[in-house]
Parts: structure tokens; sequence; C-alpha cells
């Protein structure tokens, strides 16, 4: 399995994963201007922004030390832009982290906080 390929499915599980435990998903694989969100869902009021995270493994780090700083940042820019261009109106705005390993996927709410002047 290549890494696109098994990015793809760690992101239907990580897909299902949510749905199951109560999110609705409002769109995946949201791109502009050099950032992307793969996926954005609601939790009663709040909007989430999730990022999958694929990995074999857990060394390095594992999935969750991918996000780094840079990363964030640009997640943030493209969340404030989706809004921006939709329109939403929520009660609270979150960034989660879901690390999609062979016998689990690890749900990480607020995983991150972007800087104030991101959104």
């Amino acid at each position: 399995m290549t890494s696109t390929s098994a990015g793809r499915a760690g992101e239907e599980r990580a897909v299902h994963f949510l749905q199951k435990t109560g999110y609705r998903i409002l769109m995946r694989n949201f791109a502009r201007r050099g950032g992307e969100i793969d996926i954005i869902a609601s939790l009663g009021k709040t909007l989430v922004f999730a990022e999958v995270k694929t990995r074999s493994y857990e060394a390095f780090g594992g999935p969750l030390g991918a996000v780094t700083p840079a990363k964030q940042k640009r997640i943030a820019q493209t969340a404030a832009i989706y809004i921006q261009e939709n329109g939403l109106k929520f009660d609270s705005i979150r960034f989660d982290v879901l690390c999609v390993l062979p016998e689990r996927i690890e749900h990480i709410p607020n995983a991150f906080t972007p800087a104030r002047t991101t959104l």
C-alpha cells in the first residue's frame, strides 16, 4: 500500500469513527491558498477542523508529532477561509487531530490552539 492510499484509507476510518461518535461531517479535503483541512465536522454547536495522520507505527513522535507549528498555522488559516466563505455561526471552534494506527484510532480534541491573529 502506498502512503497516499494508506492516507486515504486512514481518512475513511477517521470519518467513520467520527460519525459513530456523533459528529456530522460537513466537508472533506477543503483546500485553499496552500492549506488543506482533512475533515470539517460539527458536534452540536461546535465546529471541528480535524487533521488526520495515518501511520503504521508510533516511533518518532507518531502521528501527532507530524502536526508541526507550521502545519497548525496553515490549518488555522485555511479554517478562517472556510468560515468566511460559508458564513457559519457556531458557539465554538476546535482543532482536533486523529491519529490512525493499524490497531486503533486516537482522537485528540483541542489538539492545538491557533494564534489569535489567525482566526
